[in-house]
């Protein structure tokens, strides 16, 4: 991946959390996921804005379902991640845990 291609920090916690959730995912289901989850507070702004940048980057798709009764008659939009997005997710993973792996969490007890 070249650099404007990784995923920011969100930009990862919201595709796994959409990965998570599967055909269930929508704006707020995966702001509940994150929440539950990570324990982590955001704005639901904050989730649809990512969205919108992940679908603008060709990594999740979206479709407007039919009337939710438990939103007055409203449609959900449904987001779906691409096989592009779970590249990127495998690719975040794999620089991830090729870090870790040279990682030594015990302090130093002197300096270099």
């Amino acid at each position: 991946m070249t650099k404007g291609e990784y995923l920011g920090e969100f930009e990862l916690v919201v595709l796994l959390a959409l990965a998570r959730l599967d055909e269930a995912a929508y704006g707020m289901s995966i702001y509940d996921e994150i929440v539950a989850t990570t324990g982590r507070e955001v704005s639901i702004q904050a989730v649809y804005v990512t969205l919108n940048r992940l679908e603008k980057k060709g990594y999740v798709t979206s479709k407007v379902g039919g009337p939710a009764e438990d939103r007055g008659g409203r449609s959900r939009k449904y987001y779906t991640i691409l096989p592009s997005g779970l590249s990127a997710l495998t690719l975040s993973r794999t620089m991830y845990d090729s870090l870790w792996a040279g990682v030594r969490l015990k302090p130093r007890t002197t300096r270099p």
